[in-house]
């Protein structure tokens, strides 16, 4: 198998020693100092692969990483963008304090129905699913904590304690 050099520098060497040795870290981020350690003091990558249990492409995508961005690009996972949140805490902020406020005419308390046709009606919020309306009052206790806030409802709506059990 053909072994690749890599030569630390001072610098990055204590940088990858301090993440072997001290530290709350990610077991990726130890495995790579690991890996990034003992190429630079030249064990071939079979030994490598058997003592750490990792496999040749970690070996290599992490050899590559140093290569081209250094220590900390090699060490740490870049960071992903993820799918953007679609409701901000303003509108869980509206969502509360629609489920703590007095319910509509004609009806004795909030449903989560009921709220999914308030929050619709309110400019900041647009549309909204019954769905999306139960979780984020599951996320937010203080638009559950009081007794009769949301309580179910024929159409099967969920009830105060059944949002927070959930």
């Amino acid at each position: 198998m053909r072994q690749t050099e890599l030569h630390l520098t001072d610098e990055d060497r204590e940088l990858i020693e301090s993440c072997r040795a001290k530290g709350v870290r990610h077991a990726r981020e130890v495995n790579r100092a690991h890996v990034l350690s003992a190429l630079d003091r030249g064990i071939p990558e079979a030994w490598i692969m058997a003592v750490l249990g990792v496999g040749r492409t970690v070996i290599w995508r992490t050899r590559a990483a140093y290569l081209e961005g250094g220590a900390e690009f090699a060490l740490h996972d870049v960071a992903r963008s993820g799918k953007p949140r679609r409701y901000d805490t303003d509108v869980e902020a509206q969502l509360s304090a629609l489920a703590c406020s007095a319910p509509p005419t004609g009806a004795r308390r909030w449903t989560i129905a009921l709220l999914e046709q308030a929050a619709q009606a309110q400019a900041g919020i647009g549309p909204i699913s019954r769905e999306t309306v139960r979780r984020l009052l599951k996320k937010l206790p203080q638009a559950v904590a009081q007794a009769d806030v949301v309580h179910r409802s024929i159409d099967g709506g969920v009830s105060a304690t059944d949002v927070r059990s959930a």
